[in-house]
């Protein structure tokens, strides 16, 4: 009886220092939660209202004949375009390069890893200068490029590699670890049962990954439609060629057309905030499904 009464006060005394060391006190919880809205408040929400309210300073009517000018019809169009390319692009390569990373051993396997990082860590304005020098006039290909007459740096084909350059590990980077914490048992069994590559692929693989995939695609497209230093770099800022939404911004708000550029500002920041909900829609439908 004693040691029954001795081991109940023992559990209740382990479950209690337990709170404690995991539940701090109320004015801690308050003063946290409070730094990180102040915080949020500062930094996001006010810069955020500040765009919409310059953007609606002279009334929809003015707002919305911003998006009607020629100028700004072809930046939309070549943001569309860019992100439309580069996105499967990526899409294509983010799969296979997962795909060797995480089920095969192979020789440069780190280097591969290191390369798709490389984006991450070099500025996009160095990335859009790798393209000029390569592409440009004088650069490497220039000569070719210009006998064939064809055209990469200052159009539309510059500001594709440049956007695809930028965004290419999103996709990949998603994929990675979820592949290799995934392992390949499933895809060996299918394979003894006798499913071909692409069966296993479509029938295996592709369900275990497709939370992951809509994450990094919907990370990657934000990226190549928000994407500024790279193509400012290769695109000549062309007014009604080569200029994106970004660079119109810019432009726009050089010429001290406030209304302008804080109204496409406020579409970028819209789309962004699409994003946003979209990735916590399909990390919530993610967790929903492990649940299940």
């Amino acid at each position: 009886m004693a040691a029954a009464i001795s081991t109940t006060l023992s559990h209740h005394t382990s479950h209690a220092a337990v709170q404690r060391a995991t539940h701090d006190p109320k004015w801690v919880r308050w003063t946290l939660t409070g730094i990180a809205l102040l915080f949020l408040a500062c930094f996001l929400a006010l810069p955020l209202a500040a765009v919409f309210a310059e953007a609606l300073r002279r009334g929809f009517g003015a707002y919305f004949s911003a998006f009607a000018e020629s100028d700004a019809l072809a930046s939309i169009r070549l943001t569309l375009l860019a992100a439309a390319i580069s996105v499967p692009a990526n899409l294509v390569f983010g799969v296979a390069a997962a795909w060797c990373i995480a089920k095969f051993n192979f020789p440069g396997k780190s280097v591969l890893i290191t390369l798709i990082d490389l984006p991450f860590a070099v500025s996009p304005v160095i990335s859009g200068l790798i393209y000029v020098l390569v592409f440009g006039l004088q650069g490497w290909w220039g000569a070719w490029l210009m006998e064939h007459d064809l055209k990469v740096i200052f159009a539309v084909p510059g500001i594709v590699l440049a956007t695809t350059f930028v965004t290419f590990p999103f996709v990949a980077r998603e994929l990675i670890p979820l592949m290799q914490a995934q392992g390949s048992d499933e895809e060996l069994a299918a394979l003894t049962l006798g499913a071909n590559g692409w069966q296993i692929f479509w029938r295996v693989t592709v369900p275990n990954i497709k939370w992951g995939l809509l994450y990094g695609i919907i990370l990657c497209n934000a990226r190549a439609m928000g994407e500024f230093g790279a193509v400012s770099v290769v695109s000549g800022h062309i007014r009604g060629e080569t200029n994106t939404m970004p660079l119109h911004v810019e432009i726009l708000y050089n010429e001290y057309n406030f209304v302008g550029a804080f109204a496409v500002a406020s579409a970028l920041a819209l789309l962004a905030i699409v994003t946003l909900v979209l990735k916590t829609l399909v990390e919530w439908r993610h967790a929903q499904a492990r649940k299940s």
